[in-house]
């Protein structure tokens, strides 16, 4: 069997890019049971309430949930269980002296296998204000906008 090449999206936690200032990502493997993985390859999971602490020099994903595979037997996983994350050490301290500061966190941002294995995007986050949330819509809605009547003028001129 040929090895799978490239990058395989799972899941996405879009409403973590809405809610929190990305500082900084990183990518991390994941300690995962084989009815897990089975149910990755379904596409099926959810990263909408994850998070990420750190435990003991260690990273841990919390909330994520994978469903149980339907054609397993008592050998299933339980579908919100903590999950460890495969992570260098330098990168570990890095998160946790960053995360002691008051207002970061660290949020899963996809879930995907690249080149065949599990992998997560966290990210090193600051929750934004309200209204630093409708400022950014605000700023997506106007460059919407603007695109829009750009696209019109070129229409117009191409049909003149």
């Amino acid at each position: 069997m040929a090895k799978e090449k490239g990058r395989k999206l799972i899941a996405q936690n879009k409403k973590a890019r809405h809610d929190y200032l990305i500082i900084d990502t990183y990518e991390a493997g994941l300690v995962l049971t084989g009815t897990e993985v089975k149910s990755l390859r379904q596409g099926r999971a959810s990263l909408v309430d994850g998070f990420v602490q750190l435990d003991q020099h260690e990273a841990w994903l919390y909330n994520v949930h994978v469903p149980e595979y339907s054609q397993g037997t008592w050998t299933n996983h339980s579908a919100r269980r903590k999950r460890k994350l495969l992570l260098h050490r330098a990168e570990i301290d890095k998160l946790a002296s960053k995360t002691s500061e008051t207002g970061h966190t660290i949020v899963p941002l996809a879930l995907y296998f690249k080149d065949g294995r599990a992998k997560v995007e966290i990210a090193l986050a600051k929750g934004k204000k309200e209204y630093d949330k409708r400022q950014a819509l605000r700023e997506k809605q106007d460059r919407r906008e603007t695109d829009r009547a750009i696209a019109a003028v070129k229409r117009r001129q191409r049909g003149a």
